[in-house]
């Protein structure tokens, strides 16, 4: 399948990597030390910050592999991503975005991790830092590398150039503006994303018959697909999903958690994560609604994942097909810049001053962020050019990544909650080794319950962390500071 861009579809994604370098060059001028670089100096308004956090929690995926289980599945799709994601994250605006701002106000932390040296030690800070930052590197690497096959199939680009071309462009913007440049390209690849999602809406309701359709389409679809829960993507998966959102998109998944740390105030960061709840509850119904739709305008598709490439050949008039292309773009730009940005923080703010003192009062910070960036960006880039190369390897460390997110994230999240104020270094770190064994020992084994087998390294873990953790007696005084500056009272 490849869909043939003619000089208006070419000009469009032209026009838009040209306005992420412009953008970029623009908030060179707004970071004058590695606090604006990693943070944006603290004064991230509340609405950037909202929709930066809801762009950074989803890649170019949402247009290959949730598109394919919306085609087999149906509206499930939404019940487990999407709504638990918006449940999670406006049930929490007035806790975690808030102990976050509160870390930079009152410990000027610029990395997600740096307070972990005061929670538990700085053994277990490195222990997270390190797995997180190398692990991370595949992540972004597997990102560009879907970009470039998603690319590849819909549009016949080369996967060398769709790959280089997105990864260099996001380069020179997070290098050159560090957060800000993220953030104002977010904003943008939101706005491309909107519009993009939109015409495609739109034309996919006028193909089906008008207005009506939003209704009426469920009952022309195969059997299942309007159920809020289709096997196997059961109440028990949505369940476990819920658990592994809760750690993830609040902080767990460290380029999020900057969103909340970087804004000015606490009521500001509890308005930005209400506003990125509000847009994963609502965007979604209107940007999955042609992937729902696909079964009736693509009947037997052999392969689901590409259902949104082919929706495009088929619905979209020339001139607008660049335009949704751009908008894949932006998707996978949004969130590996992001992971970018934060990762450099913590290879800058955590790792490096560990490994030499002469970054601890580093006089040049700054220049430091930058080099840091670009080389972690390059590697991720190495990753994404050989992918054929690490086949099942690069499969394997990609579902590593998957598996070790909720295990590094539950002393990271849960650290700050007074409940668990018992749980030490060694919980921390025998939760993290359980649930990286558990991976290990059951990576081969076939679970009849898919809840299971996604959950269980992080089950496990949760309840090393929770039990070795009661086996404590006593809460170092540092500790007992920390968390009642979190609940913010005077230490």
């Amino acid at each position: 399948m490849n869909i043939t861009l003619d000089k208006t579809d070419s000009f469009v994604i032209i026009l838009f990597f040209l306005g992420m370098v412009v953008i970029g060059i623009w908030s060179y001028f707004k970071s004058r030390n590695s606090e604006d670089y990693f943070v944006a100096g603290g004064k991230l308004p509340w609405w950037l910050a909202g929709i930066s956090h809801h762009v950074s929690g989803h890649s170019g995926a949402v247009f290959v592999a949730y598109a394919a289980v919306a085609y087999t599945h149906g509206f499930t799709m939404y019940m487990w991503w999407a709504f638990p994601v918006g449940i999670v994250v406006i049930a929490t605006a007035n806790i975690f975005p808030v102990y976050w701002c509160r870390l930079r106000r009152n410990y000027h932390i610029q990395s997600p991790l740096e307070y972990l040296k005061i929670r538990y030690n700085l053994f277990t800070q490195q222990i997270i830092a390190w797995s997180g930052a190398l692990l991370k590197i595949f992540d972004v690497g597997a990102k560009w590398a879907a970009i470039g096959v998603l690319l590849h199939v819909v549009a016949g680009i080369p996967m060398t150039e769709g790959i280089l071309i997105s990864g260099v462009v996001t380069i020179i913007y997070v290098t050159i503006g560090g957060l800000w440049g993220v953030i104002i390209t977010d904003f943008i690849q939101f706005i491309v994303q909107v519009v993009g999602g939109m015409v495609m809406f739109v034309l996919v309701v006028r193909k089906l018959g008008g207005i009506g359709s939003l209704i009426s389409m469920w009952n022309k679809l195969p059997p299942g697909h309007d159920d809020l829960f289709n096997s196997p993507y059961t109440a028990g998966f949505v369940g476990v999903m819920l658990f592994l959102y809760f750690l993830s998109y609040n902080g767990g998944s460290w380029s999020l958690a900057t969103r909340y740390i970087s804004s000015p105030s606490e009521q500001a960061a509890s308005k930005a994560a209400k506003l990125s709840g509000i847009l994963y509850l609502i965007w979604p119904l209107i940007l999955f609604f042609p992937m729902w739709a696909a079964p009736l305008i693509l009947p037997n598709l052999k392969t689901p994942s590409e259902s949104y490439g082919w929706l495009m050949l088929k619905i979209l008039p020339t001139g607008l097909i660049g335009l949704v292309i751009a908008s894949l773009f932006a998707a996978t730009m949004g969130m590996t810049s992001s992971d970018v940005n934060t990762v450099s923080a913590v290879i800058t703010r955590d790792i490096l001053p560990v490994l030499s003192k002469k970054f601890k009062q580093d006089r040049k910070a700054l220049l430091t962020a930058r080099i840091t960036t670009s080389i972690f960006t390059a590697a991720t880039l190495i990753v994404a050019l050989n992918y054929e190369h690490f086949g099942g390897v690069l499969g394997l460390i990609v579902n590593w990544f998957a598996a070790l997110m909720g295990p590094t994230a539950l002393p990271l999240l849960l650290g700050m909650l007074p409940i668990f104020k018992f749980c030490d270094s060694r919980a921390a770190i025998l939760s993290i080794l359980a649930g990286i064994v558990t991976f290990i020992a059951t990576k081969d084994i076939v679970f009849h319950s898919l809840a299971l087998s996604v959950g269980l390294p992080t089950m496990v873990s949760a309840v090393i962390f929770i039990g070795v953790g009661s086996l404590t007696k006593a809460t170092p005084v540092r500790v007992i500071n920390l968390l009642s500056s979190l609940k913010g009272k005077e230490v």
